[in-house]
């Protein structure tokens, strides 16, 4: 005779399993999201490197989303001895900084070109030599909008006369107070400078750190991690495996 279907409430496995399965599927969900801005990033990116580069100057205007990732042409010369090294930047699994040195522009604005990578001190207690630049240029490179807000262990303090300023993140109003230059007058952006043009470095710029693929992945886990807790609630609470056995013996 087949048992009858029975429900034993265990008031804390049945709190534990309330509180963290809609964590894990709410998870899921959240890498599938990640994984839709990915892509979406990376079809923006083609799409705008098909474009020819555009002239910085009178492209303050534009916003964020029509600034990122666009190719663009400087015309004028670096300032030497002004050059903020963007910290704990790694790459090969070697301890190194970006460079960011200070651009004039033609029209006498200004762009903080980032130059890209070089090694450094992982101990923090000296600042690495920065090769220097050509005086000037012409070179070209793609507009860096920062994805979100960054996150800063302490308030960056720009102050002094000492070059080069090490910096966690790129803060556009302190550093144009930094250089003496007003915002108006700074480009609002980083350029992250082209492989071989005048004054780069190692550059190996990464436009998406996870690939969608890997998100979806990422999805499957949290969902699968749901679906064996949802399980283990079941077959924790109730007698289903029996009746599912009796089921079965009665055949």
């Amino acid at each position: 005779m087949r048992p009858a279907f029975a429900f034993d409430f265990e008031w804390r496995i049945t709190l534990f399993t309330v509180l963290l399965l809609p964590l894990l599927i709410s998870l899921g969900f959240w890498q599938l999201q990640r994984a839709e801005e990915k892509a979406a990033l990376a079809v923006a990116f083609e799409q705008k490197q098909q474009r020819p580069p555009a002239l910085l100057p009178g492209l303050g205007e534009l916003g964020p989303e029509a600034l990122a990732y666009l190719p663009v042409k400087l015309q004028g010369r670096y300032l030497q001895g002004r050059d903020f090294l963007l910290d704990n930047r790694m790459q090969g699994r070697k301890y190194g900084n970006e460079v960011l040195t200070v651009f004039e522009l033609e029209d006498g604005q200004f762009a903080l070109v980032n130059r890209g990578w070089i090694i450094a001190d992982p101990g923090r207690m000296t600042l690495p030599a920065i090769p220097a630049a050509p005086e000037k240029a012409e070179l070209t490179g793609t507009v860096y909008v920062q994805p979100g807000t960054p996150y800063l262990l302490q308030e960056q303090q720009l102050g002094g006369e000492n070059w080069p300023k090490q910096i966690q993140a790129v803060d556009m109003v302190k550093m144009s107070a930094a250089l003496g230059v007003p915002t108006d007058r700074l480009f609002p952006y980083p350029v992250r400078i082209d492989a071989g043009q005048p004054g780069a470095l190692s550059v190996e710029w990464q436009v998406i750190n996870v690939s969608p693929a890997k998100h979806r992945g990422y999805s499957v886990q949290w969902f699968s991690m749901a679906a064996a807790l949802a399980l283990i609630y079941v077959l924790r609470s109730t007698n289903l495996w029996r009746v599912i056995r009796g089921a079965s013996n009665n055949e």
